[in-house]
């Protein structure tokens, strides 16, 4: 599997999940953004040209960690479009996966 994909001008990522998934959800946003960056990066691109995200979280009562850590990360002026879902299991200690696309 690739971690991402480049086509028409646009990077495609695939889901992105926290390198250690005994933290909590700010914690395991923070790690997920900075493995964003480095994906990014390595698409020739960076998160002021994200287009869209979809989070994946496991316990929408922890929401607001994830959108402090979220926007911390990417800043106001940069906002892509984002839905923010529930789902119930993203595996075991996993609270939180990010898919997401960006111009190149």
């Amino acid at each position: 599997m690739h971690r991402f994909v480049v086509h028409n001008g646009v990077a495609y990522f695939g889901g992105v999940v926290g390198a250690d998934l005994t933290v909590g959800m700010e914690e395991q946003t923070r790690s997920v953004t900075e493995r964003l960056d480095q994906l990014l990066a390595a698409a020739d691109t960076d998160k002021t040209k994200v287009l869209t995200a979809i989070i994946y979280i496991t316990d929408m009562s922890l929401k607001g960690e994830m959108n402090k850590a979220w926007i911390d990360w990417i800043g106001a002026a940069d906002l892509p479009t984002r839905a923010t879902i529930g789902v119930a299991d993203l595996g075991e200690g996993c609270l939180i996966e990010v898919v997401i696309s960006a111009a190149v």
